[in-house]
């Protein structure tokens, strides 16, 4: 495989895993508190090799909500514009539970892969 061939692989394998994990990120950032969209989109930026932007972000929102994982509510500010708050709902801490539990298990499992030289 050439170098080119080999970065569009690469690529293309990091957009994929970045889908799933980034959902899980939205979850786990609202497991201890509500927050505000954009504050929420600040914090997940900082998360290395996310590659997470506004636009990413506020249509994860929206699947998570009509999925039962989150709840919103707008509240006005007196900074500006009426903020969207998104907080956890009882499902979406099941699933960041079912999720870690997952994740924890392909980890362990490629881990077991590495040691047998497989």
């Amino acid at each position: 495989m050439g170098t080119a061939a080999m970065t569009d692989f690469f690529d293309n394998w990091t957009v994929q895993v970045r889908k799933g994990i980034l959902e899980m990120c939205i979850l786990t950032a609202l497991k201890d508190r509500e927050r505000y969209g954009y504050d929420l989109v600040k914090g997940l930026v900082g998360v290395p090799g996310l590659g997470v932007t506004e636009g990413t972000v506020y249509p994860l929102l929206s699947r998570l909500r009509k999925n039962g994982m989150i709840t919103s509510r707008l509240e006005e500010s007196s900074e500006g514009p009426a903020r969207k708050y998104y907080s956890l709902t009882d499902e979406g801490r099941d699933a960041i539970t079912s999720m870690d539990a997952h994740l924890q298990t392909l980890i362990k499992g490629m881990n077991t892969l590495k040691r047998k030289g497989t």
